[in-house]
């Protein structure tokens, strides 16, 4: 029996059917499950808690949003990132967000985070060329598992945090592993190791 192949959805199609449900993404008008498991939520929620303390620090405009799609303009794409920081100043410009959660300029980003989980691929090489493009000056990698590949994370392999900082239009890449001092030009003063966030994915250290 031959199988006709998925039909290819548009970004428009893909909120309208999937935009409220946390387990899809669509990349080149196919849908991808995400299948987050829980240690891997409790690495993002961890994420994005010490990420909400330095934007109260700092008394800046940012926030992250729950539930936020970044459609790619001229694409069949729309990534759901595991956390976001938007600067709300720049939301003015943004023509879907009073009816939807959907970014699509690159100037409303700050920083993405990805929690690396079976489609490690995605993380590693196709959003690393997609956010660049869209401008997003600050993409964090982070691998808790240790499971991307040793061209991205070294040998032996080990969890690590790439950090990405745009540079033109290009990512200048730094590891952090075991107890480094994440490095992030976004937040410099961050007090965070790799290893603090590598545990939160512990059911005793959560």
């Amino acid at each position: 029996m031959v199988q006709s192949p998925a039909k290819l959805l548009s970004v428009d199609e893909f909120i309208a059917n999937f935009g409220d449900s946390e387990r899809y993404e669509l990349i080149d008008g196919e849908l991808t499950e995400m299948e987050p498991t829980g240690p891997h939520e409790q690495v993002s929620a961890f994420l994005g808690r010490k990420l909400n303390v330095e934007i109260d620090r700092l008394e800046l405009p940012y926030f992250i949003p729950p539930r936020c799609l970044i459609k790619l303009l001229g694409t069949a794409t729309a990534f759901r990132p595991d956390v976001l920081v938007v600067d709300r100043t720049q939301l003015i410009n943004e023509p879907l967000w009073q009816q939807e959660p959907v970014i699509t300029s690159g100037n409303s980003i700050k920083l993405i985070a990805e929690v690396v989980s079976t489609n490690w691929q995605n993380d590693y090489a196709r959003k690393v060329e997609d956010y660049a493009l869209l401008g997003v000056p600050e993409y964090w990698i982070v691998d808790y598992l240790g499971i991307g590949g040793r061209e991205y994370i070294g040998k032996p392999k080990q969890p690590t945090i790439t950090i990405c900082m745009l540079r033109e239009d290009e990512y200048q890449k730094q590891l952090f592993q075991k107890s480094d001092r994440l490095i992030s030009s976004l937040f410099p003063d961050l007090q965070l190791t790799a290893q603090q966030i590598f545990g939160a994915s512990s059911i005793l250290n959560s």
